[in-house]
């Protein structure tokens, strides 16, 4: 049996793009401050929003999902990811009751049930007054089983409207408010496509943070919101407790460099040389993980699965290596290739060797933005730029999503990471699609039951021992994903 008492809350709102980030980057860098121990989670298919959190806290910031996860592995990630923490934060999605159906399935409220966890609404406030109180008296009425401990009102343009809407929620709602955050002049943090830019491209990243930490002590009831969130309730499951990780590493989790030798074209002190997880274990497969500005999408947990395997995990950089360090696999996440295109395009040393590499046979699973790496070419307006062209695949751009929602997917065909008839459950989110494709070249194998996959309903486009999908999928709901990965990798070393 698994248990926690630990002071949480869920940051949630109204709806998308009304400050829950900014609120919850203030909390935890303001508690951070303080002397707190916080461990943040995001609620969803995120990976620009942990980021962030990851980044203000310190410390990983891992991803919680009803319809990726069952409700049991959500409850068994956050208590042990919560071990040597005092202070859980937890940023929602959307709205509060936004889910994948009229009654909220899979919503950040859902989940706050799940967990026990008292809400903090951040709203809005851009020209209303007393119907921010309705809005409020709205969400304690739709489900009273979600406990809503206050309100942070946002972008607060005067002291009247501030005091009407304060007597307002006093009047009707009860419940305190806990914040004001005026009408900024300057957005710390601009945005690109549907969220916050990543900030591996966000300049003046520790100038941001400084602003929102500073929101803490002028805005926020530090105070009233910690003694909300040591009113979450006590939280069990049946589960195992897993060892806690350590907890002083920092968000770009670059625990030890590595000697790369002359021989490759390295020398040891080189600030572009490959980094690593940890140190392998004897014989343990070595596990590529393609991570910079270009591909930064990855969740926490993918990476603590492979490790947990035996995997020893090394980053390297298109953007900046020559060559591929000595591995037995590679994953590549998603990210934006498209916004380095030129970068990429360039490096025809680094990407040559990534061609020859799939051709010997190198196990290469990749996501959404690895999958447009590996393909011939990326199509920007009128210019071309040539990528790995490992996969005949050509991709182009388009000003609105092509799919953005949960996937279900089958595998129909074999590959080297996926039994036949394993259905998978994972998102997708992407603005490019499909010029040319040479379907005699490629099989697919994953059938799409939900979702838009890469053409005629199909996904997982599989090529000697690659496997390129714009499903992403989350280890812990998946398990199969992680068991492939290693499993091919120990198969390709046994081999070399």
């Amino acid at each position: 049996m698994l248990t926690t008492s630990i002071p949480r809350i869920v940051v949630s709102g109204l709806r998308g793009g009304g400050g829950k980030t900014v609120l919850a980057l203030s909390l935890i860098a303001s508690f951070k401050e303080k002397g707190f121990d916080v461990t943040p989670f995001k609620k969803g298919p995120d990976y620009i929003d942990s980021g962030w959190l990851a980044k203000a806290s310190g410390v990983p910031c891992y991803n919680l999902d009803l319809f990726m996860m069952t409700q049991e592995q959500v409850v068994n990630s956050f208590i042990n990811h919560t071990q040597n923490s005092e202070l859980a934060i937890i940023e929602g999605n959307r709205g509060l009751f936004d889910g994948v159906d009229h009654e909220g399935t899979f919503s950040t409220a859902a989940l706050a049930k799940l967990l026990s966890a008292p809400v903090i609404i951040t709203i809005d406030c851009t020209k209303a007054t007393g119907t921010i109180a309705a809005m409020i008296l709205g969400c304690q009425k739709m489900d009273p089983d979600v406990s809503i401990g206050g309100v942070v009102l946002n972008r607060i343009a005067t002291s009247r409207q501030e005091s009407v809407i304060r007597k307002a929620i006093n009047n009707q709602c009860g419940i305190p408010v806990l914040g004001v955050i005026p009408k900024l002049s300057k957005d710390p943090f601009p945005e690109r496509h549907m969220g916050l830019t990543p900030y591996q491209e966000h300049k003046g990243i520790e100038e941001s943070l400084a602003v929102v930490a500073g929101f803490g002590e002028k805005y926020l009831d530090m105070d009233g919101i910690l003694k909300v969130a040591k009113n979450a309730g006590e939280l069990k499951t049946e589960g195992r407790r897993q060892k806690a990780e350590g907890r002083k590493q920092n968000t770009d989790y670059r625990l030890q460099k590595i000697e790369v030798s002359k021989k490759r074209g390295r020398t040891a002190g080189d600030e572009s040389q490959i980094t690593n997880y940890e140190l392998p274990i004897t014989n343990s497969p070595r596990i590529g993980i393609i991570r910079d500005s270009a591909f930064q999408f990855y969740y926490q947990d993918n990476l603590d699965e492979l490790k947990k395997r035996g995997a020893g995990l090394v980053e390297v950089s298109p953007l900046k290596e020559s060559r591929l360090p000595d591995i037995d696999a590679l994953y590549i996440g998603g990210g934006f290739p498209e916004t380095h295109a030129i970068s990429l395009a360039e490096n025809k040393e680094f990407r040559n060797a990534l061609h020859s590499a799939v051709q010997d046979g190198l196990p290469v699973y990749a996501e959404c933005g690895g999958l447009m790496y590996l393909g011939k070419n990326i199509v920007l307006e009128d210019h071309t730029y040539p990528m790995v062209g490992a996969l005949p695949i050509t991709f182009g751009l388009g000003k609105r999503p092509r799919a953005h929602g949960y996937t279900i997917v089958e595998v129909i065909n074999a590959n080297s990471y996926f039994p036949e008839k394993t259905v998978l459950k994972g998102h997708e989110f992407h603005y490019s699609h499909l010029l040319d494709i040479d379907r005699d070249a490629v099989k697919m194998v994953f059938d799409v039951k939900r979702g838009k996959g890469i053409v005629d309903n199909m996904d997982g486009l599989c090529y000697k021992n690659v496997l390129a999908t714009y499903t992403h999928l989350h280890a812990i709901g998946s398990p199969e994903w992680a068991d492939g990965m290693v499993n091919a990798a120990i198969k390709f070393k046994n081999q070399k």
